[in-house]
């Protein structure tokens, strides 16, 4: 039997019976990526020595007697994450040969659920693009046409799962970095509500391993089906042992609903900022259609729902604002020239992200007190949902752009072209206010290439949008490796 596309329930059920073993199990995947990975370049960290002697010690635990929630299988983690004997580079060329002394958070449970870590999976200069490509690892190609982008910065993750190179992977998200690869590749990813996963240890290099909390970015799990996602989810979920993990363990309760026809959700294909392009449109309408054919009750409007455009701009100020806290006086100086060169009526996304880049503190408060009557809203709106489906980009994969100037970018939306960033209002929809969001294949473009789409849930986080991705799952299928 060929084990690599196999989901990692089914393989726990198999090492479980004995029909296989972790070592059998690893080598087939490390053949198939020493095979096929040359094309795609997913894994830029091999580190197959210690994954095979991981698998042989799995084997024996499991010989003894033991059994833990992964035990045996084999997985990838992205390279941001610090795993000790690992470089973690964040694909910045000066860190090229920064090794951390210690595991991340994440990695340990990997490992104390007993998977085995097959090596690190590509991503963007420092994270900071829609796109997997650096100057140490090379690019990542799409498994579904090698002249596309599998997505960023989970990128390398999510192409991994497609080309069977593990069973799972974890990855991270602040503008989409799980669910962008997702869709783009055709497999599942979950962003979970704001402050659920504890993310020590994703620290871009030299900087020290803190256990802080971050805004807007999450740690979440990958997988190529829904019930894999809260397989890893499970291992992953649970404050840091530094700081809230001393007095609080975390218990996720039950979804609202078992069965399809009992949920209520809201619809949305249409974003005020941005056109949603006709194939993630369609992919859209097949879940709306497969909900409704399902008994659930389904509605494309309400006002509850907070208003995208506005949320939109929040997002961008809260997400340039922290990205561009550290850069250099000089820096600084010129952009705050530039944004005073601006026309007042001027409030265009390219225009919002210029005055993030010199928010003063009060500027943040001001924004951050505005995103508190967004969650507000949002808990109002879950009294009538829950959970709302939207796109999670307005296109499929693009094809690759390596213009130097992010700035410079288009991305084309059915002929006519759009401020590349500008695609990033609909990951933003969940990650401004905390939200917990399932990325879930629905089906594939004219061109042939996966669509997804987000269920996006209420907070503080229950099982409900895993619970619909399932359900989903066996209405309109799932993952299909690329042809």
């Amino acid at each position: 039997m060929e084990w690599n596309f196999q989901t990692a329930e089914k393989l726990v059920a198999a090492l479980r019976a004995g029909d296989v073993t972790s070592t059998e199990l690893t080598d087939e995947v490390i053949s198939g990526i020493e095979r096929d990975d040359k094309a795609i370049n997913a894994i830029c960290v091999p580190d197959f020595d210690r994954a095979r002697a991981a698998a042989r010690r799995a084997d024996q635990a499991r010989a003894r007697g033991e059994d833990r929630p992964l035990l045996g299988i084999p997985v990838t983690v992205k390279e941001c994450y610090n795993i000790a004997g690992l470089p973690t580079t964040w694909g910045m060329p000066p860190h090229r040969n920064f090794m951390p002394a210690e595991d991340a958070v994440q990695g340990s449970r990997l490992k104390a659920a007993g998977a085995v870590v097959l090596g690190k999976t590509n991503v963007p200069l420092g994270l900071q693009d829609i796109q997997s490509f650096n100057d140490i690892y090379g690019t990542t190609n799409n498994p579904w046409e090698h002249g596309r982008t599998a997505g960023g910065s989970s990128g390398g993750s999510a192409a991994a799962l497609a080309s069977g190179f593990g069973a799972l992977s974890i990855g991270s998200d602040i503008a989409g970095s799980l669910r962008t690869p997702a869709h783009f590749c055709g497999v599942y990813a979950h962003k979970p509500t704001l402050g659920l996963v504890a993310n020590r240890g994703m620290v871009a290099p030299p900087e020290p391993a803190l256990p802080v909390e971050l805004d807007l970015a999450v740690v979440g799990p990958m997988a190529r089906t829904a019930h894999d996602l809260t397989l890893l989810l499970d291992v992953m979920a649970g404050p840091d042992p530094l700081t809230l993990g001393v007095a609080y363990d975390v218990t996720l309760p039950p979804a609202r609903h078992e069965r399809l026809r009992d949920f209520r959700v809201l619809v949305l294909d249409e974003h005020p900022l941005l056109p949603t392009g006709s194939a993630v449109r369609a992919g859209v309408n097949r879940v709306a259609a497969a909900l409704a054919d399902g008994g659930a009750h389904v509605e494309r409007h309400s006002p509850l729902l907070p208003d995208l455009a506005e949320a939109a701009t929040l997002y961008t100020q809260l997400l340039i604002s922290g990205s561009v806290a550290r850069f250099p006086i000089e820096s600084h100086a010129q952009l705050r020239i530039r944004a005073a060169g601006l026309n007042s009526d001027d409030q265009s996304l390219d225009a919002v992200r210029l005055r993030a880049m010199v928010f003063s503190h009060h500027d943040w408060i001001e924004a951050n007190n505005r995103r508190e009557l967004h969650r507000h809203g949002w808990r109002q709106l879950f009294t009538e949902f829950d959970a709302v489906v939207c796109p999670i980009t307005p296109t499929p994969a693009f094809p690759h752009d390596h213009n130097p100037n992010p700035l410079e970018r288009r991305i084309d939306i059915d002929g006519v072209e759009y401020p590349y960033f500008d695609q990033l209002v609909w990951a933003g929809l969940a990650t401004m206010p905390g939200l917990p969001a399932t990325a879930i294949p629905a089906g594939r473009s004219p061109e042939g290439l996966p669509v997804g789409v987000q269920l996006i849930g209420p907070m503080f986080e229950d099982r409900t949008p895993l619970r619909l991705a399932e359900l989903l799952e066996q209405k309109i299928g799932g993952f299909q490796p690329p042809k």
